[in-house]
């Protein structure tokens, strides 16, 4: 048997297993989605040490791949992730659970009722790279949801994952269920992948959640519907009616908190009435940072040792201590830029003009738009929907953080007494 009949074989295997299993847990009470997820939880404290042992080879093995700062970052765990990891789940658990929510859609004047009803979407096939805490997430949401998943994590993170997913699935067993309604595909083979996501039988959507080269192969070969996890190019704009302090404040938290993560900020706005008086403190607070600095020529003087870039170089996701600097002629200006470099993840205005801001909320479409707060929120726990799956930058059928509702659709649920079509 060829290594391609062998890798469609498992695939094959793994989506059928997945859609028995998805089918187990479709109508399970919200009572016993949430002791099970409460087990989860317990059992990844209970592993903790395995975890982080799993984790060090992880991390060992990504050194010596030369692997940056930023995946690094997203690949290590501790004991506090671990426990975050734990809590997250614990706040699903919290969450209301939107299977089998119905409302009355219309009454017919031949006397049907026509109601819509949430129900999980099945199985889905999460593919990510280097952050294992995704395991947990997504495994606990799918589940919350009534959706199996089909966990393809990345050769980085492969071993930390896979004691997660041991962890959980002693829990899901323990609950009387069986383990593949949570699934991590044992090696991260490209030619598997492949035939994954040939398997419109038994999985009902991809999720890939990772560099552009991933999302681009999963869209480009894929024969199940995709929701695209893209780069977060988010921005903030300092508009020339900002709260400079303020805005100060929304860059250094979006830039410096944490790097490696997508709702950091990759660029600043600042317009040009402002520029000469914000530019300056910025610089200053930027280089306290180290932040490396690319600077358009209209900001390039306020900034010691800043790169140049050209007006037609913007759109980088650094995930790192580096962000782009343009000084814009006026608000038109901003939203030009932002058609043009913006990802459509996380985009920000720094205003105490109401009228501005609220100008900036309908011209801008990105899956989050703020106004006066850090692109750091832009996350599904923050937001309120508890671990989030990731950030949509597709618009079907979900935009933006993914939580519970969003991995659900609605049927049309008709009821009658014996009309017929005349």
């Amino acid at each position: 048997m060829t290594n391609t009949e062998t890798n469609k074989e498992l695939a094959t295997e793994i989506s059928q297993r997945a859609a028995k299993a998805a089918r187990s847990i479709a109508t399970l009470s919200t009572e016993d989605k949430n002791a099970a997820l409460q087990r989860m939880a317990d059992s990844i404290r209970a592993h903790q040490e395995k975890i982080l042992l799993a984790n060090a080879a992880d991390l060992r093995a990504g050194e010596e791949k030369g692997l940056d700062a930023a995946m690094m970052d997203r690949l290590a765990l501790n004991a506090e992730r671990i426990e975050d990891m734990a809590k997250a789940i614990e706040e699903i658990i919290a969450l209301p659970d939107p299977v089998g929510e119905s409302y009355l859609l219309e009454e017919r004047p031949n006397g049907m009722r026509i109601d819509k009803m949430r129900i999980p979407l099945g199985v889905i096939c999460m593919i990510y790279e280097a952050r294992p805490n995704v395991t947990a997430d997504a495994g606990a949401l799918c589940f919350k949801s009534g959706n199996a998943v089909i966990l393809r994590c990345g050769r980085e993170a492969i071993g930390t994952s896979k004691v997660i997913a041991e962890a959980m699935h002693s829990a899901i067993e323990a609950s009387g269920l069986p383990k593949d309604v949570v699934t991590v595909v044992p090696t991260p083979d490209r030619d598997l992948m492949a035939e994954l996501l040939k398997q419109s039988d038994y999985i009902d959507l991809v999720i890939p959640r990772g560099g552009e080269g991933l999302i681009h192969y999963v869209s480009d070969n894929s024969k199940i519907p995709v929701i695209q996890h893209y780069k977060g190019v988010c921005h903030l704009y300092v508009d020339k009616d900002a709260d400079l302090d303020k805005a100060l404040a929304l860059l250094l938290n979006g830039k410096t908190q944490r790097t490696g993560v997508c709702n950091a900020l990759e660029a600043v706005l600042v317009h040009s009435e402002v520029a000469d008086k914000f530019l300056p403190m910025a610089a200053k607070a930027l280089a306290e940072k180290n932040v490396k600095i690319h600077a358009c020529s209209g900001s390039l003087e306020h900034f010691d040792g800043a790169e140049h870039i050209a007006d037609n170089a913007f759109g980088e996701e650094y995930l790192a201590l580096e962000i782009a600097v343009r000084k814009v002629n006026d608000y038109s200006h901003a939203v030009e830029h932002l058609h043009q470099f913006s990802s459509g993840h996380t985009d920000v205005i720094c205003t105490e003009n109401e009228t501005t801001a609220r100008k900036f909320i309908a011209d801008i479409d990105s899956a989050v738009t703020m106004w006066n707060t850090s692109s750091r929120f832009s996350d599904g726990g923050q937001l309120g929907l508890g671990a989030e799956i990731g950030i949509s930058t597709s618009k079907l059928h979900a935009y933006g953080p993914m939580g519970l509702q969003s991995l659900t659709t609605e049927k049309f649920v008709v009821t009658g007494n014996g009309q017929i079509r005349p």
